[in-house]
């Protein structure tokens, strides 16, 4: 499944605004600095998305995990908070690893965990699955669950849709949804907000592009968990503990998941301009055009 550009990406979350939190943006300066480094003493705990703050694709970003490193060394708190539900958590681990990054399994706040919370004592639904196969089912071993793939029958038997990989999605399956919640509504519920993620060859195509979709073409509202949604920030927020909101920094490259949650949720946000979602692009522009605006831009993590 193709992807489509940073501008197109960028549209395709201003089209569905009135699904998204109410934006809470009353400042309208942001400060600019290089990296972390340079605002690292204003606060104490970190939140950093993945895809364009870790790692674009497979490659970590240069210097960023010696910046991990150098955080922790100094005292702060460093959890991932990332809409990465397409992956088992111990697939994450490996992958971090794998990047240089040393996370603690209790220190990687997902999606997919804020989705598996919510779904916890629904074992006696069967879900209908959108979800790449080759990624596997651990963590989620405790639901009953139906691949979504080219067979029509799923779509029409299960109890509601799980949505939370999209690389192997296709413009018939989502008929079919779209087709199957018409004739008779469930629930679907989106482990993946995300409509675009950055990735080596440019944007893919995520879970939440084709759950808005859906939502406009059959009148069924998906339920959303991970960012900018409050569910994914008050996982971590459980995860830290008793806290100075005031010192908790979200560092992401969307304005419309990292900064945008960040607000809803009264903490401050760094927007990374150099990498990810803005790379190459004007992100003042952006800024302007969708009105949430960050406490910083950085070039970098």
């Amino acid at each position: 499944m193709t992807g489509f550009s940073a501008q197109e990406a960028f549209d395709a979350y201003e089209a569905v605004r009135h699904r998204l939190p109410e934006n809470k943006t009353t400042e309208v300066n942001y400060r600019q600095a290089e990296t972390l480094e340079d605002i690292a003493h204003e606060f104490d705990v970190f939140l950093l998305d993945a895809f364009g703050v870790l790692n674009i694709g497979d490659t970590a970003i240069p210097e960023t995990p010696d910046r991990v490193r150098s955080l922790k060394a100094d005292g702060k708190r460093v959890l991932v908070v990332s809409n990465a539900a397409g992956f088992p958590h111990a697939s994450l681990l490996e992958k971090y690893a794998r990047l240089g990054y040393d996370f603690a399994p209790q220190d990687v706040i997902t999606s997919r965990a804020t989705l598996l919370s919510e779904l916890n004592g629904q074992s006696d639904l069967h879900w209908g699955l959108m979800a790449t196969p080759s990624a596997g089912l651990r963590d989620l071993e405790g639901l009953k669950l139906t691949y979504l793939e080219d067979d029509p029958n799923p779509y029409e038997t299960v109890d509601g849709f799980l949505m939370i990989g999209s690389a192997a999605w296709s413009e018939s399956r989502q008929t079919m949804l779209e087709s199957a919640l018409l004739e008779r509504p469930r629930p679907v519920m989106v482990g993946n907000p995300d409509i675009a993620a950055p990735r080596e060859y440019g944007f893919s195509k995520e879970p939440g592009l084709f759950a808005h979709r859906l939502a406009d073409r059959t009148g069924v509202a998906p339920q959303f968990f991970g960012k900018p949604f409050s569910n994914i920030y008050d996982l971590a927020f459980q995860r830290l503990g008793h806290i100075d909101k005031s010192r908790v920094l979200m560092v992401g490259d969307s304005l419309h998941t990292d900064v945008l949650g960040a607000q809803n949720v009264g903490i401050d946000s760094a927007l990374i301009s150099g990498f990810g979602f803005f790379a190459g692009h004007d992100v003042e522009a952006a800024i302007k055009n969708a009105e949430i605006i960050p406490n910083f831009v950085l070039n970098r993590p």
